[in-house]
């Protein structure tokens, strides 16, 4: 009785964590498209010219490696300043709870709307998703 209730709590608090950290790259973005920095983004280092977007080496990505996917654990940031427009998506991958990998790995998504307001939806299963950050639909838990 308590494996898959420990499963599912460490599924939640992997959601949750990455909700609150990808999140926090919001404020690096809008920094970044204040200042016109919206050609290449960076995880780590300095921009090479005035147009390149660095998002630091924040604590946070280093933590969020363990559990996101591809290009090295960092979430996929995306500017696109002819629409005013930003997304951040962070795909569940690595080490993180097999409910969320499998079959089509979940995601957690920020969009930022050309209002500036910003959004967060994710894909993993109803069951697993944070209050701030609902699912996109109705997913069915395994």
């Amino acid at each position: 009785i308590a494996i898959p209730q420990y499963q599912n709590y460490i599924a939640k608090s992997q959601v949750s964590r990455v909700v609150g950290e990808t999140g926090n790259l919001k404020t690096a973005i809008e920094d970044c498209m204040n200042n016109g920095r919206t050609t290449t983004i960076i995880h780590n280092g300095d921009p090479k010219d005035n147009k390149e977007c660095s998002l630091g080496a924040a604590p946070s990505n280093i933590q969020l490696g363990a559990t996101l996917a591809a290009t090295g654990g960092m979430p996929a940031v995306e500017i696109d300043p002819t629409k005013n427009t930003a997304s951040i998506v962070g795909t569940f991958g690595q080490n993180a709870a097999s409910t969320l990998v499998g079959g089509t790995p979940g995601t957690v998504t920020w969009a930022r709307a050309d209002t500036g307001a910003w959004t967060c939806t994710t894909t993993v299963a109803e069951k697993y998703a944070s209050s701030g950050c609902p699912t996109k639909a109705a997913v069915k838990a395994p």
